[in-house]
């Protein structure tokens, strides 16, 4: 990967971390700043976006700003499981090659254990025999929680139906149930479902709600479905330094992101700018689409000249990072169809 300081945003594939925050966002934060709140999560702005994601979920539920989507997996998972229990969840998932033992960190020892499937979706009947795996036996990590991502970590989405399956096993083997949802939005678009048939009707426990790749500054959220995890999620929020003192900051960002579908607005764009995209690539003798991307990030594999005289040109994109020759493409919200069509026009002309 190479990059300057500041990359142009129409050369920008890296990540949607690379991108800003959405402008409704920032008058919010600066809003917030104005005049005095209660502190510590009771203010107006943390009731608000509490309100209107009940509204989103169609039921009451529990939210808990952070920082980070690190803290925001992690914290869930430390509420799901015991020590010696194990998180059960694909190899390609974040929480499995992304977080720098975080989560071993948070739940205070337990393992993540993972699945195999295609496509970086969980195999339900793989599934079904890891939930059984050494079962009580008191020499082994016990199953505890299922971790799913969506979109997953390729690009792929879940089903309804492939989700409900996954929930069914595991709870009907004694399991919680999280969702990694750092580009939670994404799969919505992509699904045309409610918030509510995407999580907790399908067997969510607690959602991982992305925001900073969508928009947000900042701030992601702990959603639980569940109210007996309130209490601890809290203590666990507060000892781990993610009860903000000026929480207010955090939340503004939330509730502005779901202000006038602002969220789903911005999922829609990125979604949108990854199939331009990933139907202009199809179209360029020797480039290859690798697995069917479904959310706003795509795997593609491009001729080594290609990869390089992209690079030469600015273009910033992560590539030979899990194969030779494998590059990984990802939109935003901020990018446009002519930042696609430019980037089509430059592996055209580079590719032999």
């Amino acid at each position: 990967m190479s990059t300057t300081a500041v990359t142009p945003s129409g050369r920008a594939f890296i990540s949607d971390n690379m991108a800003g925050a959405s402008p409704e966002i920032v008058r919010a934060v600066a809003a917030a700043a104005a005049g005095n709140a209660p502190p510590y999560g009771n203010d107006p702005f943390t009731d608000s976006a509490r309100r209107k994601l009940s509204e989103i979920f169609e039921r009451d539920v529990d939210i808990f700003p952070v920082s980070t989507g690190t803290a925001a997996n992690c914290l869930a998972l430390a509420a799901l499981t015991p020590p010696w229990g194990s998180v059960l969840c694909h190899s390609d998932s974040h929480i499995n090659n992304d977080e720098c033992g975080a989560p071993e960190f948070f739940t205070d020892g337990a393992k993540l254990v993972t699945v195999p499937g295609d496509e970086s979706k969980i195999d339900p009947d793989a599934l079904g025999r890891a939930v059984r795996r050494r079962a009580g036996d008191v020499h082994s990590v016990q199953p505890s929680v299922l971790s799913i991502s969506q979109a997953t970590e390729s690009g792929s989405v879940y089903t309804l139906d492939e989700t409900r399956r996954l929930g069914v096993i595991a709870k009907d083997a004694g399991l919680r149930v999280h969702m990694d949802g750092a580009r939670f939005a994404n799969a919505l678009d992509h699904l045309d479902a409610t918030p509510a048939e995407m999580t907790w009707k399908a067997g969510i426990d607690v959602l991982s709600f992305g925001a900073t790749k969508n928009g947000a500054m900042t701030a992601d959220a702990i959603v639980s479905f569940d109210p007996a995890l309130a209490t601890e999620l809290a203590f666990r929020a507060k000892r781990a330094g993610q009860l903000a003192s000026k929480m207010r900051f955090h939340a503004a960002q939330l509730d502005a992101y779901l202000t006038d579908d602002l969220w789903l607005g911005n999922a829609r764009q990125a979604n949108a700018m990854a199939a331009r995209r990933g139907d202009g690539l199809k179209a360029i003798p020797g480039t290859e689409l690798l697995g069917s991307p479904q959310a706003n990030l795509l795997f593609c594999r491009l001729p080594r000249h290609t990869t390089e005289q992209l690079l030469a040109e600015g273009y910033a994109f992560y590539h030979d990072r899990w194969a030779p020759g494998i590059v990984r493409l990802v939109t935003s919200f901020t990018h446009t169809p002519d930042d696609i069509d430019q980037l089509l026009d430059a592996v055209r002309r580079h590719t032999p």
